[in-house]
C-alpha cells in the first residue's frame, strides 16, 4: 500500500556466499542487527554476509508502480542475481520507469566502510529494563587476547581448513557430554592455541580453555582472498574494530569503545582483521565456526570451553533427564530428578 512503512528482515542462510540486497527507487532504513537496535542510518543497499540478519524499514512513498527487489552475490565471478517485486496496490502492474538498481562495486572498501557505519543505538531498550548503552563494554579491561587465523591447508594429501594451524576433527563422544562425565581421552582443554604458531597444520579435536567471568579480546585474522564469516554459539559480542592489513597492538587505538554493534556473527574481509570484545558469562562448551559450510566441514571450527569450578545450577542448567548418551558415555545415567 502507498504511504506505508514496512519492516523487512533479511537473513543470509546460504552456505558459501555473501549477498547484497537493494530495492529500486527506495532507501533502506536500518533498525536492527541480530537482536540489537541500531542507529537508524539510511542505505541504498546492504551487504549481508553468511549467517547474518538485518532489519530495515522501507516507506512506499514513490509513484504507484512495481519496483524491483534485487539480491545478488558479492565478491563472486560470475555475479548471480535474483529478483522479486515490490508491488504498489494501485500500480495496475505498471513497471517503474527507473533503471534497475545497480549492485555495489567489487571493491572491498565499500563493504568495509558500510560495516563500520553500523552502530549501536545507546538509548534504545526494547524489552530491556535499561537502555542498551547502560553496559559500557569499552570501559572493562580485557583479561586475555586470542588471535584466530584461518587458513587453507593440505593434511595427509587432502584439502583441509584450519584455525591457528589446527584442523578440527569430531570426537567419538559429544564434547559437552564428555566434559560433564569427565571422560578422559575425548578432548584436551587447551588444544586450541591462542595464536598462530607457524608450525605445520595438523588434525585435532580442538578445544580452547577459558574461565567464567573472563573478558576477552578476540582478533580474527584472514590472510586469504575470500570473505570469512564466523559465528560463536552461546554469545553475543561487540565488533570493536576491523581493517585491512595485519593486526598489531597499535590497532587498538582505532577501536570503537562506545557504540560498536553487539551481534552473533561477524565477517572478516580478505587480507584483513576483525576484533571483538566478549564477556565469558555463559558456562558451557561452545562451537566457534566458519559459516561457510564447506570450510566448517573440513575443519575450520573449534570449541570454546567456558569453565566454572562452582559447578552451580546458577551458572549452568543440569543435564536433561532425556539427554541421549552415546559414544563413551553410553550406559551412564543422567540424573534422578
Amino acid at each position: 500500500f502507498a504511504g506505508k512503512t514496512y519492516r523487512f528482515r533479511v537473513s543470509n542462510v546460504g552456505i558459501s556466499t555473501s549477498v547484497n540486497i537493494r530495492i529500486q527507487g527506495h532507501s533502506l532504513l536500518l533498525v536492527e542487527v541480530e537482536g540489537s537496535h541500531t542507529m537508524q542510518n539510511t542505505y541504498s543497499s546492504l551487504d549481508v554476509h553468511l549467517g547474518q540478519s538485518y532489519s530495515f524499514l522501507v516507506t512506499t512513498d514513490q509513484p504507484p508502480q512495481d519496483y524491483t527487489i534485487v539480491v545478488s552475490t558479492r565478491f563472486t565471478n560470475p555475479v548471480l542475481t535474483n529478483t522479486a517485486m515490490l508491488h504498489y496496490s494501485n500500480s495496475n502492474g505498471v513497471p517503474a520507469a527507473l533503471p534497475p538498481p545497480p549492485g555495489p562495486t567489487i571493491e572491498i572498501d565499500w563493504s568495509l566502510n558500510q560495516a563500520r557505519s553500523i552502530r549501536w543505538n545507546l538509548t534504545a531498550s526494547g524489552p530491556r529494563p535499561n537502555p542498551q548503552g547502560s553496559y559500557h563494554y569499552g570501559q572493562v579491561n580485557t583479561t586475555r587476547t586470542m588471535r584466530l587465523a584461518n587458513s587453507r591447508v593440505t593434511i595427509n594429501g587432502k584439502l583441509r581448513y584450519a584455525v591457528n594451524s589446527v584442523s578440527f576433527v569430531p570426537a567419538d563422544t559429544p564434547l559437552k557430554v564428555a566434559d560433564f562425565y569427565n571422560i578422559q581421552g575425548v578432548f584436551t582443554p587447551g588444544s586450541m592455541p591462542d595464536a598462530l604458531s607457524g608450525g605445520p597444520a595438523y588434525l585435532q579435536t580442538a578445544v580452547m580453555a577459558s574461565n567464567m567471568r573472563d573478558y576477552v579480546e578476540v582478533v580474527f585474522e584472514n590472510a586469504e582472498g575470500s570473505v570469512q564469516s564466523w559465528h560463536i554459539d552461546g554469545y553475543a559480542f561487540w565488533v570493536v574494530g576491523m581493517d585491512g592489513g595485519q593486526w598489531t597492538p597499535a590497532s587498538r587505538q582505532n577501536y570503537n569503545l562506545r557504540d560498536a554493534i553487539a551481534r552473533y556473527t561477524l565477517q572478516v574481509y580478505p587480507s584483513a582483521w576483525t576484533a571483538i570484545y566478549m564477556p565469558l558469562d555463559n558456562v558451557g562448551m561452545w562451537n566457534v565456526r566458519s559459516e561457510s559450510w564447506g570450510r566448517q566441514y573440513l575443519g575450520q571450527q573449534f570449541y570454546l570451553r567456558v569453565y566454572s569450578p562452582a559447578n552451580s545450577w546458577r551458572d549452568e542448567n543440569p543435564i536433561p533427564k532425556n539427554a541421549l548418551l552415546c559414544g563413551r558415555a553410553s550406559g551412564r545415567r543422567t540424573r534422578p530428578l
